[in-house]
């Protein structure tokens, strides 16, 4: 390792298990201290004893006030923030729009657009005060077409897509830099039920020219790269990281 990211401070969310478990292992293993945030304190610990100086802190970030307050303590705990990872996310159902429950779409706004709002109010007062800053939300590919039975999530992940480039403007002059990464299919427990049957897996992969799922320390390595100073130059991009997936006509 190289020590990128040494003597710097991170907040990765959704850091207890897949690609934040990842990112969170490599800035660590770069040099930086780490504030773990998810849901699961237990699972937390347990990536946690492995990271020299990190710190844990349980959040739901669909809780809205409850997200702050930790989001604020972590702040103050770190004496500040260097690099913020938005990685919470998800979605948890597959239906038409039509039939789509109205507090469905609102869960899946709240966890995967409303987060990056709280974190960025919360985190950002700080990075502009001292001018420097790298701010790394993770999207999907999902964002970058139409997602059949998945409008909810497809919707939310290309709000993240534009609220980035939005936001990265509204910061290049202070020092702050906002950049996106947009992973595709992804070999984590979140996927596992696309692999639990050989036709399902197989109908996946087949429209991902590399024929392989993605790993999360492989965008884990991008998040790395988004938030060091070898993309100091780089702000308001999407970084996407699918085995050419988003290329298939």
């Amino acid at each position: 390792m190289s020590g990128a990211l040494a003597g710097r401070k991170a907040i990765v969310t959704g850091a207890s298990r897949g690609i934040g478990r990842a990112i969170a292992e490599r800035f660590a293993a770069e040099g930086a201290t780490v504030a773990l945030m998810s849901r699961n304190r237990d699972t937390l610990e347990k990536v946690a004893a492995g990271l020299p100086g990190a710190v844990v802190r349980e959040a739901d970030v669909v809780d809205a006030d409850g997200f702050r307050d930790a989001l604020g303590e972590v702040v103050a705990e770190l004496g500040g923030v260097d690099v913020l990872v938005n990685n919470a996310g998800g979605n948890s159902f597959s239906m038409p729009l039509v039939a789509t429950r109205f507090a469905g779409w609102e869960k899946t706004m709240r966890l995967n657009v409303d987060s990056i709002v709280h974190a960025c109010q919360i985190v950002l007062p700080g990075m502009l005060s001292q001018r420097s800053g790298s701010i790394v939300n993770v999207s999907s590919v999902a964002a970058l077409r139409g997602g059949p039975l998945m409008a909810h999530y497809a919707a939310a992940k290309a709000a993240v897509v534009s609220i980035g480039q939005s936001l990265a403007i509204e910061c290049a002059s202070s020092g702050v830099r906002v950049n996106t990464l947009v992973p595709g299919w992804i070999d984590t427990d979140l996927t596992d039920f696309l692999r639990a049957e050989a036709a399902t897996e197989e109908a996946v992969l087949s429209r991902v020219p590399m024929q392989r799922w993605g790993r999360a320390e492989e965008i884990a390595s991008a998040a790395l790269f988004l938030a060091e100073d070898e993309s100091s130059f780089m702000t308001g991009q999407s970084l996407i990281i699918d085995g050419g997936l988003s290329a298939m006509p």
